[in-house]
């Protein structure tokens, strides 16, 4: 366990570091898709072979004629050699800035997480740097073997297929490049994976590496889908220059392992924080409410009494305190109600009698 003196010191070292990548990655992810739009640009312009062009000389009766149907091919990716020679060289120059991006994410995930698969860092550095001379090498072969086809007098099935793919060169460097491309691919797949569980990369982050790295190792989809690990590229470039929306991930700069929550987590989080609401909700004092009369009546001073005239109604006590006073004095006062009902009926049953 790393002591906070020496985590200080990494983490600066990390930010130095960091600061001096950050342009080259994010160059690099620009250079990759250029690099794509170029070779692809290139590729999509040559001539194709339609279904009736290769079966014509069998219908002629010609089981190996003298030019090839795809000879055309040929001849053009000898005269546009130039054009597929540069981006394969752009796509070199990007792959290097890919390679010193993977090892200082790799290297600050085991500074953090110690148990980080070790592999990861080998796999990163020899298959990133054989797959960039690969690629570059394999392009400069087969721009020499259809220029050697484009002069030559040889413009046979078997010499087209020999120019292509069928020799001896060609096939090492696929076989070379296959295996190059599949180490970068599970090396940068390990240090994805790592960096979520370490904090250093957000989730989707993370996980659009993974998917770089497969596109990579499977290059489909073209210049269309190759925008996903320049994407990526450009993306970890504005992480390593501190430009990241919202600010860096924690991890950076505590020197240690932040994992990101998991979807559990913060579901109970969630729930926790609204039971939290609910009971602080239900500890709250009631309030009482006012009637409309006493948020009407304005309010008196002990001991002052309402302006005459005025509609303000006297204070409770008061009010007591008078009605107890008059009352024996209206007793006094008050006059004899005289007789009941009752007797006005005996009254007028005598006057009708008599």
């Amino acid at each position: 366990m790393p002591s906070a003196k020496e985590i200080r010191a990494h983490v600066a070292h990390e930010a130095e570091f960091r600061a001096r990548l950050g342009v080259p990655a994010f160059a690099g992810g620009v250079l990759y898709f250029i690099s794509s739009i170029i070779v692809t640009t290139t590729l999509n312009a040559a001539p194709t072979v339609g279904l009736v062009q290769g079966i014509e000389p069998a219908l002629k009766g010609e089981a190996n004629p003298a030019v090839s149907p795809r000879a055309p091919e040929v001849k053009y990716i000898s005269s546009h050699a130039l054009a597929l020679v540069a981006g394969s060289a752009i796509k070199a120059l990007s792959l290097g800035a890919l390679v010193l991006t993977l090892l200082l994410l790799v290297d600050a995930t085991r500074f953090r997480r110690p148990e980080t698969w070790s592999a990861a860092r080998p796999l990163v550095l020899i298959g990133g740097i054989a797959l960039a001379v690969v690629t570059l090498l394999h392009q400069i072969v087969s721009a020499v073997q259809a220029h050697n086809f484009a002069v030559g007098h040889d413009l046979t099935n078997a010499s087209v297929e020999q120019a292509l793919t069928h020799g001896t060169i060609n096939v090492a460097s696929q076989y070379a490049d296959l295996l190059a491309a599949l180490a970068l691919t599970a090396g940068m797949i390990g240090v994805c994976v790592n960096g979520i569980r370490v904090g250093l990369v957000t989730r989707w982050m993370g996980v659009l590496g993974i998917f770089s790295a497969i596109l990579i190792f499977v290059p489909i989809g073209g210049a269309t889908l190759e925008i996903v690990p320049a994407f990526w590229l450009v993306a970890m470039g504005i992480l390593y220059m501190g430009r990241w929306p919202n600010g860096d991930p924690p991890a950076w700069e505590a020197g240690e392992s932040r994992p990101w929550p998991t979807q559990a987590e913060r579901r109970a989080e969630r729930e926790q924080q609204a039971g939290a609401k609910g009971d602080a909700g239900k500890r709250a004092p009631a309030k009482p409410a006012k009637t409309k009369a006493a948020a009407s009546a304005p309010a008196v001073a002990p001991g002052s009494e309402a302006a005459p005239g005025s509609d303000a109604a006297p204070p409770a006590d008061a009010a007591v305190a008078s009605d107890a006073s008059a009352g024996p004095a209206q007793g006094t006062a008050t006059a004899d109600p005289g007789p009941g009902p009752s007797s006005r009926k005996r009254r007028r049953k005598r006057r009708v009698s008599g």
